[in-house]
């Protein structure tokens, strides 16, 4: 190794993992984003320090590579600690490079910020003059190998010091499950003698490239699918359901009540999936395999820590015969589900009228469906309309719908989320970001950061002048509205000032403007300001407050 300073071996090490890192620049970093320059690292600079880190998440989420959020110590690593909480919580891989208190001994503005990490699960590697490539590398394989985030601390006085040459070790090679039973002969058996076979994805099946092996299982059984929101469209092909939850449809969940054995692959089985505690049959049998070490819900049966991947594949090992659903056992349960599915209800399309004026948000997440380029990336805030576009859009594959702040259930991620995104497309793909107005001007000053990044780009906007969600929990019980309305903002005018194209949409004839711009090639980023009502009210969010009245009154007795 030739002779760099702590940062500059930092960035020397990163570079053999990833090729993009998001950040604020400070002095606490200063010296590590020059050395990451020089090294031809590509620096997407955010406004906001929280941005890092969610634009990383998001890149990953996108491609499945590593990125890095980098900022300064202190305020700048504090400002980061929301995204942060939510990469650990949704088990993302993402490195926080961030300057530190000096080696010497804390300043007096200086935070324990090892401790901080700690207590939101991140673990914290402090790299030293002797060990700054291979604390490095260890920070990044257990980023790696846990799916989580980490932070690599620069000290303040060593940042620009030379570093020691270090031999590192070769990066680990993926684990691979050489598991030869592990309880999947079991599993094989149940599979086999179900009649009503399902078998759910999740974002792990997604994670561990298990698609294929599924999709090919499933055809073996003559079983139906579904996946969650995170795996939307995994294993789309014959007797497909949907999504599973609150954002499918009545017809496909009364499917999934029905199924006698449920293969759940990679997936957590959180409330909103299982539409609380409603989704599945009290008699179904059900199977989890599942990288955590033990089941995550307590309906679980039948559980298997693996790979999955590895763990379907070797299924399809332990059954026996050539793939023919039709002649399977469960071949007529397939073809009625099918047949059901055609001929029971689709989501609500929505009204052309609301008591306000406003736009229906059904009725506009279905017109634009129509007007979004077919080839798009999806990214969405967390908020009350984080349902419209897994219901009502086509996104071909899990990847195209990156859902940042969902697992620490967090708003105001998505624009710096969209940034992450907006680099991580390279096919010529249109990123569509879906926010609502009070996430928006949570994250605002990163929209001039998307317009910087983003080749093609279209920003909508549920604006309806309120926090949406709070609106119809409490609003409704007749808690004062006050805190919960925000002053209708112009996010058009904003746009235009940062150079987008933009415009208010009122109506759905207004859509005129996007459909313009993209038939003109789609180019840089537009911003739809969709005025929208609020007295629609989304059925997964009627879901969730049924389910809390419900919780209450069982304490209340």
């Amino acid at each position: 190794m030739t002779s760099l300073t702590v940062s500059g071996r930092v960035a020397q090490v990163l570079s053999s993992y990833l090729s993009d890192v998001f950040g604020v620049m400070g002095n606490g970093n200063v010296y590590f984003l020059d050395a990451a320059e020089k090294l031809g690292l590509r620096f997407s600079a955010v406004r906001h320090e929280g941005a890092a880190i969610a634009a990383a998440d998001a890149y990953y989420r996108t491609s499945g590579r590593l990125a890095a959020g980098t900022t300064t110590y202190g305020p700048g690593y504090t400002n980061a600690l929301t995204a942060l909480a939510e990469a650990v919580q949704a088990q993302i891989p993402v490195v926080l490079v961030t300057g530190d208190a000096p080696s010497s001994g804390a300043r007096p503005q200086d935070v324990d910020q090892a401790a901080i990490a700690a207590g939101l699960g991140a673990a914290t590697f402090t790299v030293t003059r002797d060990a700054a490539a291979s604390i490095t590398q260890q920070a990044v394989e257990y980023a790696l190998t846990k799916r989580t985030a980490v932070v690599i601390a620069i000290p303040y006085d060593l940042a620009a010091l030379e570093a020691a040459d270090e031999e590192l070790p070769a990066p680990l090679a993926p684990a691979v499950s050489d598991d030869v039973d592990g309880g999947l002969g079991q599993v094989a058996r149940l599979l086999a003698g179900a009649k009503r076979p399902l078998i759910l994805a999740g974002r792990g099946a997604h994670l561990a490239g298990a698609g294929p092996e599924l999709r090919e299982l499933a055809d073996r059984l003559g079983a139906v699918t579904a996946g969650t929101a995170l795996a939307l469209n995994l294993l789309e092909g014959d007797g497909y359901l949907g999504v599973a939850g609150g954002f499918g449809t009545d017809t496909a969940a009364g499917l999934m009540g029905e199924a006698d054995v449920v293969l759940v692959a990679g997936a957590s089985l959180s409330p909103f999936t299982m539409r609380f505690g409603h989704l599945l049959g009290p008699d179904s049998t059900v199977i989890q395999i599942d990288a955590a070490l033990q089941p995550t819900h307590p309906r679980v049966d039948t559980f298997v820590s693996a790979d999955v991947k590895s763990a379907a594949g070797r299924i399809l090992g332990l059954l026996d015969g050539p793939a023919s659903p039709a002649a399977s056992p469960a071949g007529a349960w397939r073809a009625e589900a099918r047949q059901r599915l055609a001929e029971g209800p689709a989501h609500h399309p929505g009204f052309a009228e609301t008591p306000d004026g406003r736009l229906d948000p059904r009725s506009l997440a279905a017109a634009l469906d129509a007007v979004l380029p077919e080839r798009r990336t999806v990214v969405q805030d967390g908020g009350h309309f984080v349902g419209w576009a897994p219901m009502y859009w086509r996104i071909p594959r899990p990847q195209d719908l990156v859902m940042v702040g969902t697992a620490y259930q967090t708003i105001g991620l998505g624009l710096a989320s969209a940034v992450g995104a907006a680099r991580a497309v390279e096919d010529g793909r249109t990123l569509v970001l879906a926010s609502g107005d009070g996430g928006f001007l949570m994250g605002l000053s990163d929209l001039e950061s998307l317009i910087g990044a983003a080749s093609s780009a279209v920003v909508v906007i549920y604006n309806d002048a309120a926090y949406g969600a709070e609106i119809h929990q409490y609003g409704s019980q007749g808690l004062t509205e006050k805190p919960m309305l925000i002053p209708e903002v112009d996010f058009s005018g904003v746009a235009r000032a940062l150079g987008a194209e933009s415009a208010i949409i009122r109506s759905l004839a207004d859509l005129s403007a996007l459909t313009d711009w993209i038939d003109a090639g789609a180019r840089g980023t537009f911003v739809a300001d969709c005025r929208i009502t609020s007295s629609v009210r989304a059925p997964w969010l009627s879901e969730w407050m049924e389910a809390s009245r419900a919780a209450k009154a069982a304490v209340a007795g």
